[in-house]
């Protein structure tokens, strides 16, 4: 059997990251992907986020704030574990337009990650 193909066969299978339901944005590091979807936001409402996170983490926290003003919300959201490595954070709120990092805090394996991706709200 040829060497390359060995390899392939021993080699884990990379690991899909899917979110169901539609279109989604993306959040990668080198150890983690995440997909993510909310409804279209509109200053002072509530929203959620679902997201996927892949491989799936053993605790996650999502949260967010205004880097050029240098505050957060005003409110913490919660995070329901939906199975599968997918999640819903309900209860963020955007309370001022401008620029926001939804920030996204994965913690496996006694090490913490965070990462961001900015949303503009008008």
């Amino acid at each position: 059997m040829k060497r390359w193909l060995l390899l392939a066969l021993l080699a884990p299978a990379a690991q899909a990251c899917e979110l169901p339901g539609g279109a989604a944005q993306e959040v990668k590091s080198a150890t983690s992907t995440i997909l993510y979807r909310m409804a279209p936001l509109r200053v002072g409402e509530h929203f959620a986020v679902e997201f996927a996170v892949c491989p799936a983490p053993e605790a996650v926290k999502v949260d967010a704030w205004m880097p050029e003003h240098r505050h957060g919300m005003n409110y913490r959201p919660t995070v329901v574990a939906q199975g599968g490595g997918r999640y819903r954070a309900e209860g963020l709120m955007f309370h001022m337009a401008g620029r926001w990092e939804l920030v996204f805090e994965l913690r496996s394996k006694g090490k913490t990650e965070r990462l961001a991706h900015s949303v503009r709200l008008e």
